[in-house]
C-alpha cells in the first residue's frame, strides 16, 4: 500500500456549508455549535459565509454569529465569500482566512453567481490582491471539479485551467469541490495527479460529498496520493440541492474514525466530535446521515 500521510488537517465546514443547506436555525444555536466544535481538537472551522441575505437567508446572520463566537486560539476560523463585496465584509469582520468559490462549469457558475467562470476569475484576482494587502490569505475553491449537474462531466483540462489561472493570480491555495458527489476514486486520481504534476508546491484541499456513497473511498484515493488536507461536515450536515433526498458532505466523525484507525493522525477527539454531531442533529431537527453517529466507533461494545 502506498505510504499515507502521518497526519492530516481537517477543516470543519458544518457551520457554513452544512447549515447553508438546512432550514434557517437561530444564531445562538450556530454560535453554540461552532464553540462546541472548537473544543473537539479540530484545527480549522469555516464559520460563516458573507452573501446577500436574499440569496442565502441561512447565512443572513453571519455578522451576528461571528461576533458571538468565543475565539479558540488553537483554531483557525475562515469565511466564504462569493464575490468582492463578500470578501471585504469578511476582512472587515476580522477574518484572516477567506475562501472564494468559482465553478469549473460555466453553466453552474452562471446559475450560482449569475456570471461566467471567466468573469468570476477576474473578480477573484482582485479579491486575492485585496486580501493580501490586508495581511489575509485567500484560497480559491474550484466547484464542480468532478462534474456538473447541468453539463455532466467537466474535462480535467478545464478544471486545471481554472485552478491554474487562480494560482497565477496569487491564490494561497486551491480546493477542489465535488459539488454534487460525482467523484470516484479513479477520477480523484486523474485530477489530483494532474494538478500535482503542474503545481507540486501549491497547497491543495479536497472537499468531497457523499451524495453517491463514494465520499470516504475518494478520501482514501487522495490519501494514497499524499493529500493531507480535507473538508468535512459534522454529522454529515448539509445536503445536495441538485440530488433531492441525498446526503451531502462527508461526515467529520466518519473521516476521523477511518483515518485514525489507519494510523493517520487528525488531532481530533472522536468522542467529542460524535457529541457535536448529536448536537447538530438536535439543532436541525432531523436525523443526520452519519453512520458513526448512529453506531459509534468499532471499540464501542455492548453487554453480551
Amino acid at each position: 500500500m502506498t505510504d499515507l500521510p502521518a497526519r492530516i488537517s481537517l477543516r470543519e465546514v458544518g457551520p457554513r456549508d452544512g447549515l447553508q443547506n438546512e432550514d434557517p436555525v437561530p444564531a445562538a444555536a450556530k454560535i453554540a455549535l461552532i464553540d462546541q466544535l472548537a473544543a473537539t481538537g479540530v484545527g480549522r472551522i469555516e464559520a460563516v459565509s458573507f452573501v446577500r441575505p436574499e440569496a442565502i437567508p441561512q447565512m443572513a446572520d453571519a455578522d451576528e454569529v461571528w461576533a458571538g463566537v468565543t475565539r479558540n486560539p488553537a483554531v483557525r476560523y475562515s469565511a466564504l465569500a462569493p464575490n468582492l463585496r463578500g470578501a471585504r465584509r469578511a476582512l472587515d469582520a476580522g477574518f484572516t482566512e477567506v475562501e472564494a468559490v468559482v465553478s469549473a462549469s460555466d453553466t453552474h457558475n452562471r446559475k450560482n453567481v449569475n456570471r461566467g467562470t471567466g468573469q468570476s476569475l477576474d473578480e477573484i484576482a482582485v479579491m486575492i490582491d485585496g486580501a493580501h494587502q490586508r495581511g489575509a490569505t485567500l484560497q480559491v475553491v474550484v466547484a464542480t471539479a468532478w462534474g456538473c449537474p447541468y453539463e455532466g462531466d467537466v474535462p480535467v483540462e478545464r478544471v486545471l485551467a481554472v485552478a491554474g489561472r487562480a494560482v497565477a493570480d496569487g491564490a494561497d491555495g486551491i480546493s477542489f469541490g465535488d459539488t454534487t458527489g460525482m467523484a470516484t476514486p479513479r477520477r480523484v486520481q486523474d485530477l489530483v495527479g494532474s494538478f500535482r504534476s503542474r503545481h507540486p508546491d501549491v497547497p491543495l484541499n479536497l472537499h468531497f460529498h457523499n451524495t453517491r456513497g463514494t465520499g470516504l473511498a475518494n478520501v482514501l484515493a487522495a490519501l494514497e496520493l499524499g493529500v493531507d488536507d480535507f473538508d468535512a461536515s459534522v454529522g454529515g450536515l448539509g445536503g445536495c440541492p441538485y440530488a433531492p433526498g441525498a446526503s451531502g458532505n462527508i461526515a467529520t466523525e466518519e473521516l476521523v474514525y477511518m483515518a485514525e484507525d489507519m494510523g493517520v493522525g487528525t488531532g481530533i477527539d472522536l468522542a467529542a466530535m460524535i457529541e457535536a454531531a448529536a448536537a447538530a442533529e438536535r439543532i436541525v431537527g432531523r436525523e443526520l446521515p452519519s453512520q458513526v453517529l448512529r453506531a459509534g466507533p468499532r471499540t464501542r461494545t455492548v453487554p453480551a
